[in-house]
């Protein structure tokens, strides 16, 4: 399958599914950090959305989106970043792309657009962590939990403050992208 995972700079994602034998390639405005930058398209997304892909999945700044930060929600409706962050959302999720996988934290894409298909936890793909996170998905079934651990900690939202903090944050966890390799990568194309 050709997928595009789209606001990706780690490239986890995009690697699990090229271990796959797919592919894949990671796409963002900013360069890649996972060491692959041949399967990487530094640039806007949105012109990218045209090009034949097989499946998408989408990672979205959640800046203005996201309810931990809400105290900012006021300034951000009136300087107008919360309707663009909306907007980019939306026209993700419209891609003339078959299948779509849209992940963000819990935001207001539930009350403003629509509640999301699906919210996995880190806990449920092998990790100890606490990080609800919600799948919005088109053409593509829900993820099965993997691997269910114990020992749940909230370590991303205690981390401490730092310049890679929201990239820290915002990367997703291994298990979460081998399971959507493993699960969706075997869809018939």
């Amino acid at each position: 399958m050709k997928i595009l995972i789209a606001c990706e700079e780690s490239q986890t994602v995009c690697k699990a599914f090229r271990e796959k034998g797919h592919e894949a390639y990671s796409c963002d405005i900013l360069p890649c950090s996972g060491g692959h930058p041949e399967w990487h398209i530094q640039g806007d997304v949105l012109e990218q959305l045209d090009k034949g892909w097989d499946m998408m999945i989408a990672h979205p700044p959640c800046t203005h989106l996201a309810v931990s930060g809400a105290r900012h929600f006021a300034r951000k409706i009136a300087s107008g970043e919360q309707q663009e962050a909306l907007n980019f959302v939306q026209m993700l999720l419209d891609a003339p792309v078959p299948r779509i996988c849209l992940e963000n934290p819990i935001s207001i894409i539930s009350t403003r657009i629509c509640k999301p298909t699906q919210i996995i936890q880190p806990w449920m793909f092998g990790h100890g962590e606490t990080k609800a996170t919600c799948l919005w998905l088109k053409g593509l079934p829900k993820l099965i939990p993997t691997n269910i651990v114990e020992g749940r900690s909230d370590r991303i939202h205690k981390m401490p403050p730092s310049p890679d903090r929201w990239k820290l944050r915002s990367k997703t966890f291994q298990g979460i992208a081998d399971a959507m390799a493993d699960q969706w990568g075997k869809l018939p194309t």
